[in-house]
Formats: structure tokens, C-alpha cells, sequence
């Protein structure tokens, strides 16, 4: 199982990787990747890592619940370069979730829209009429001996706001601790930016990074799916 390298709630963001152009962190869960418009939300990590980094600009974002892998930049330069490879899809990235309940396949690929829930910010919903679209690929790691709860690799092939959450919602297999779509309680959203890869903004040198999650924790009884494997997936 992955042990504790992943930050946890209430830790400071971890430094994976930087250079004088890009940091590259692991964001604990419970702060946010950019600043709150309102003012009432804790402090964001570009604001949490100025004394000791100076300046610097999140390029993508991760829920305030979601642990990981965060790439902020150091230059507008290196945030054009770095939103240019988002916006052509040359990033790619890899999450490991916990899940109430098993999908009854392996592995699969969902193609659904994402629009807002009127009436019900910040919350998502399938909307195949107005909704923007959303494509996931998902596959089993392993199992709770109970067979309540298994653990899953997700690939956001897009970026929507919560696409992970509302997709996996939708599969009747909520992520654990989710607070907007889940039922589960866990302390926090069991949702974890394990893996990502990109081209260095400035020399277009390929990057990849790994910072594999902190649950679950050793001993919990799970069970490898046949052939799984994973970033931060369970290792033993």
C-alpha cells in the first residue's frame, strides 16, 4: 500500500520538483489551488509559498478536498508555455480515488457532459443538453476484503470542474469522503493527483512526476485487482 508520501490535511505543501521556471507541489488536502473570490477561504499555495518562492501562479487546478500534484509557474512565460500544453492536451495526469462500492467492471471509459447544477453551486451535473464534454478513463487497483470499497486509477482525458467526482458519482461508486457528491465519511475526500506529465515550458523536455497518496494505510485488507497497477495505487 502507498505509504505516507502523499501530503495529508493540514500539512504544508511538499516541493516534488522546480526549477527556476516551474514548482511543482503536493498539495495537501483543505487548501486551495487559487485565491477564494470571498476572502473566507484559506489561504491559497501561491500565497502560502511566496516568502520562500516569490511569485508564483497555479496553471491548473485541484479542488480545495483533492491532495496532490499542483504545477504553478514562476513566469508568464512559463504560464503561457504551461497553459498552452493544457489547453492542446498535452499534459496528462492520473488520480487514485477510493470509492464506496465496486464497479462491476474492471475498467472502462465514461463520456459524459458537465455543466452547473443551477441553484446548487459549486456543484456539477450530467447535462447532455447544455453541458460541455466530459470524458474519464477509470480502472480497478483493488478491493476491500468486504467488497464495500475499492480503489480506482482515473485519467481525465478533459478538465471540467469536477469531472472526476460527478463521473464517479454517476457510476453509482461516489468517491469516500466527498462532501458535494459522496455519502461516506472519511475525515477528507479520498481523492488523490498522483501522477502528471507535461513538456518543460521553456526547453519542451518531457516531465513527469509522481507523488503516490497517503491512503489507504497499510493493513486495511485490500485486495489487487488481476493486472492493476498504478502511481499511486497500492503497491503491496
Amino acid at each position: 500500500m502507498p505509504g505516507g508520501s502523499g501530503a495529508a490535511m493540514g500539512e504544508a505543501p511538499r516541493i516534488v520538483w522546480a526549477d527556476d521556471h516551474v514548482v511543482a507541489i503536493d498539495k495537501p488536502a483543505g487548501m486551495p489551488s487559487v485565491p477564494a473570490r470571498d476572502g473566507r477561504e484559506p489561504p491559497a499555495v501561491a500565497v502560502v509559498l511566496a516568502p520562500g518562492w516569490g511569485p508564483l501562479e497555479a496553471v491548473h487546478r485541484l479542488d480545495r478536498d483533492t491532495s496532490g500534484l499542483l504545477i504553478l509557474a514562476r513566469s508568464a512565460l512559463a504560464r503561457r508555455h504551461l497553459g498552452e500544453a493544457f489547453e492542446g492536451r498535452a499534459v496528462r495526469k492520473e488520480y487514485v480515488a477510493v470509492v464506496q462500492g465496486v464497479p462491476e467492471r474492471a475498467s472502462g471509459t465514461v463520456h459524459l457532459p458537465l455543466g452547473p447544477d443551477p441553484g446548487r453551486a459549486p456543484r456539477q451535473r450530467v447535462d447532455p443538453i447544455a453541458g460541455r464534454p466530459a470524458t474519464t478513463r477509470w480502472r480497478t487497483l483493488a478491493r476491500s476484503a468486504d467488497g464495500a470499497r475499492a480503489i480506482l486509477s482515473l485519467e481525465p482525458v478533459t478538465g471540467r470542474s469536477h469531472q472526476l467526482r460527478v463521473h464517479l458519482a454517476w457510476l453509482g461508486t461516489p468517491i469516500v469522503g466527498d462532501p458535494l457528491y459522496g455519502a461516506a465519511p472519511a475525515g477528507r475526500m479520498l481523492l488523490h493527483a498522483a501522477r502528471i506529465a507535461f513538456p518543460h515550458p521553456l526547453e519542451g523536455t518531457p516531465i513527469e512526476l509522481l507523488a503516490p497518496a497517503c491512503f489507504p494505510h497499510p493493513g486495511d485488507g485490500w485486495i489487487m485487482v488481476s493486472g492493476a497497477g498504478s502511481a499511486g495505487g497500492p503497491s503491496g
